[in-house]
């Protein structure tokens, strides 16, 4: 059962940190870690994470025996965050599974984890009640309040872990399927480290197409940033 045994913090430093030492320590598949405030939460690319105490969910789950359902695991994590969400307005995932409403992040997500040893834990923060950005944020994230929904992180926690259960146990035709209908970057203008091109979807391992003037690439890892 996702979400079972629970480990709840008032303050931490960073669920997903607390969640390795879990699994490392043995414990079971679906282990949960939440808090209501983290003194040094981090997204991909070392980025640091931050939100008001109690503004958001901050979760991290110790997964096992993914087998060949790994590769797409950041994809599926993120079709969970828009599922749980809802539909007004209709969550988008920038690739690989940034969650974005209105073209503004709502929600990120950070797996880390030994393979060898057949564990990962997946973290994910979602922006739910936050009134406000710093300025150097205010035109790149938002949250669920900003966008109009009604909900908090203790009622959102529990949808959310109803359909992760769902979405990492999905075959992965349909990952994909539903990943695709909720691409926020087909056909938009992209750049990263080493050129810029129009997005063209996924592959079926979940790696990103681009369209360049020298023919196409695929990219499976790295920053990929939409030409505004």
């Amino acid at each position: 059962m996702i979400g079972t045994p629970r480990v709840h913090h008032r303050v931490t430093d960073s669920t997903n940190e607390r969640a390795k030492e879990l699994a490392d320590a043995g414990a079971p598949h679906g282990t949960l870690v939440t808090a209501d405030e983290q003194s040094a939460g981090r997204g991909r690319q070392g980025r640091a994470w931050t939100a008001p105490p109690g503004s958001a969910v901050l979760m991290s789950l110790v997964l096992r025996d993914l087998d060949e359902r790994h590769a797409l695991l950041p994809l599926a994590a993120a079709l969970a965050v828009c599922e749980a969400v809802g539909s007004d307005p209709a969550p988008m995932v920038k690739w690989p599974n940034d969650v974005w409403i209105d073209r503004r992040k709502v929600a990120g997500i950070l797996i880390e984890g030994r393979p060898q040893e057949g564990w990962a834990v997946l973290g994910i923060g979602v922006n739910v009640t936050t009134e406000a950005f710093p300025p150097e944020l205010a035109e790149l994230a938002t949250s669920l309040r900003l966008a109009g929904y009604e909900t908090t992180p203790v009622r959102l926690l529990p949808a959310l872990l109803s359909a992760l259960d769902r979405w990492i146990g999905a075959p992965p035709g349909a990952v994909l399927d539903t990943w695709r209908s909720r691409d926020a970057l087909r056909g938009e203008r992209v750049r990263w480290a080493d050129g810029e091109g129009i997005a063209d979807g996924i592959d079926d391992s979940g790696a990103l197409r681009v369209r360049t003037d020298d023919g196409p690439v695929t990219l499976d890892a790295g920053e990929v940033h939409l030409l505004r």
